[in-house]
């Protein structure tokens, strides 16, 4: 029997709470494009990790940093979108 190796992608996104890698996690999603989970925005208390660079020790890989972006003048302290948003990926093979 021949075993056909199709690579699947998992994405994961970490909103840091600075530009930094190292800075805390405060808000993620997570995509699984092998189909074998189906995990939802909010769907634990806990982030997946503590910071960009512990998801970089666990194997995932970088795709995206955050562009910085400064605030328009008078507009410092306004509330938006999370600015600080890192993408990781990690290819998974799903042997049939």
């Amino acid at each position: 029997m021949t075993t056909t190796s199709t690579l699947r992608q998992r994405v994961l996104v970490l909103y840091l709470a600075t530009s930094a890698l190292d800075s805390r996690v405060v808000g993620w999603s997570a995509y699984d494009g092998t189909g074998a989970t189906s995990p939802t925005t909010g769907d634990s208390d806990e982030p997946p990790y503590g910071t960009g660079v512990a998801a970089l020790c666990d194997g995932w890989r970088l795709i995206q940093a955050a562009q910085l972006i400064p605030p328009y003048p008078g507009h410092e302290y306004d509330t938006s979108f999370l600015r600080h948003e890192f993408l990781f990926e990690r290819l998974v093979d799903t042997a049939r």
